[in-house]
């Protein structure tokens, strides 16, 4: 099956413009009355028989700094729900993911903007991209009762129950690769350089408490999104020398400051959270310090990974133009919507936004067909933050240019820290 790729994002994002709308069904004896369902098929459904269930998207899809990531994350969910529906659907139901996207430019406001456009006519999130930009949209989300999937990984999610996430937070990943290098590497410094903010505050939150457990000197580097933003973080690391720089930047502001410091003299590590990878770095001028200086780290295996969910997700997608690991973000997260809808559709609970939200709270475990542990999608406890991590070398030579360095663990900070709410409060 091949996807449609940019087709079905810029004709959704053109149905937008018309004001297409799938309507509430009627509540009655056992009926979901929940906005964004209706017993109507879905426009080009699989199942003519089915109704439907509209999942919204808000995602960076032009001009952000994470579109490159924002684009593919789009395109691997709408194949992840027509696979669903060429399975039957879901509880009498086929999902569209194509009818409701729209752009947030990775702008706060522009989220927020457009998610009030959309929210009376979908029933959740397929996925909200951003840190500070689903939190602009959190509390709305909170007092309709909206789930949704994040495309990203702050350690706030955990403690969040209307936000699915999947794997571990920057936070858990920055310890987790802190404490791998102390260990294989024998470093005795630390730099956090990131955006400011969620997600750069969190993996920098992340470090400083894996550097304090280990003993080793901390200092963080705030740098604006841009590449002509980067020369003071640049200057920081060159000058201050750090055995490792902990980033938490985009794709495009990775390049720049690894190439720009290698080019200046500086040999030391550097460790990437999840959105600093794209593999078209590695036709950059930055290539060679890349493959040399930058370890990946994030909640999953990359495009190439051996596991079942992997493999589906490949077939799913057919030829891309570039393997990518927005691909691979998106179908993952797309795994505990379709186990809260299988749950609901299925269990006991009211046909509403609020019953949605129920089921999702009685997930013990979500299958992953193997791209994550089933154990990561249990949200009983407390908080549901996954605390195991997965290391990636860059390889030329690899489908998105990642080949696995160290397979699923927890280093000793992550297992023994006691986390009780976001690592980074801002």
């Amino acid at each position: 099956m091949k996807l449609r790729k940019m087709g079905v994002l810029l004709a959704a994002l053109a149905m937008a413009a018309t004001g297409c709308r799938g309507g509430d069904t009627e509540e009655g004896d056992g009926a979901i009355s929940a906005p964004g369902v209706s017993d109507e098929p879905c426009p080009d459904a699989v199942n003519e028989d089915n109704g439907c269930i509209y999942l919204g998207t808000i995602s960076d899809l032009t001009q952000g700094p994470f579109a490159p990531l924002g684009v593919p994350i789009t395109d691997a969910q709408a194949a992840f729900w027509e696979r669903v529906n060429e399975d039957g659907g879901i509880g009498g139901y086929d999902i569209d993911v194509t009818e409701y996207v729209r752009d947030n430019l990775y702008n706060p406001e522009t989220h927020a903007q457009v998610y009030s456009e959309i929210e009376g006519d979908v029933l959740a999130l397929a996925h909200t991209l951003g840190s500070p930009t689903t939190l602009a949209i959190l509390e709305q989300m909170k007092s309709a009762d909206v789930i949704g999937a994040p495309a990203s990984w702050t350690s706030l999610w955990g403690f969040e129950d209307n936000i699915l996430e999947s794997g571990s937070s920057y936070c858990v990943d920055a310890m987790n690769g802190v404490d791998y290098f102390v260990e294989n590497e024998d470093i005795s410094s630390v730099m956090a350089v990131g955006f400011p903010g969620d997600y750069g505050g969190d993996a920098a939150a992340g470090a400083e408490i894996a550097a304090e457990a280990n003993g080793i000197d901390f200092t963080n580097v705030e740098t604006a999104p841009g590449q002509e933003a980067q020369s003071g973080a640049v200057s920081a690391i060159v000058r201050q020398d750090p055995d490792l720089v902990i980033l938490g930047t985009g794709p495009t502001e990775t390049a720049v400051i690894v190439g720009q410091a290698a080019a200046q003299g500086y040999q030391g590590q550097f460790l990437g959270s999840s959105p600093t990878w794209n593999p078209a770095l590695l036709q950059s001028p930055a290539g060679p310090a890349l493959e040399q200086l930058f370890v990946h780290v994030g909640p999953w295996g990359s495009y190439g990974t051996d596991t079942p969910g992997h493999e589906a997700m490949r077939e799913a997608l057919g030829e891309v133009d570039q393997p990518n690991d927005g691909y691979t973000s998106g179908w993952a997260w797309s795994y505990p919507m379709k186990a809260a809808l299988e749950e609901w559709l299925g269990g006991d609970y009211e046909g509403t936004r609020a019953g949605l939200l129920e089921a999702v709270q009685a997930l013990e475990t979500v299958d992953f067909e193997g791209m994550l542990p089933e154990e990561a999608g249990n949200r009983t406890g407390d908080n549901d933050l996954f605390r195991q991590s997965v290391l990636s070398s860059v390889d030329p030579d690899a489908d998105a240019g990642l080949a696995l360095l160290e397979d699923f663990f927890t280093g000793p900070t992550a297992e023994a820290a006691e986390i009780d709410g976001a690592c980074f409060e801002g």
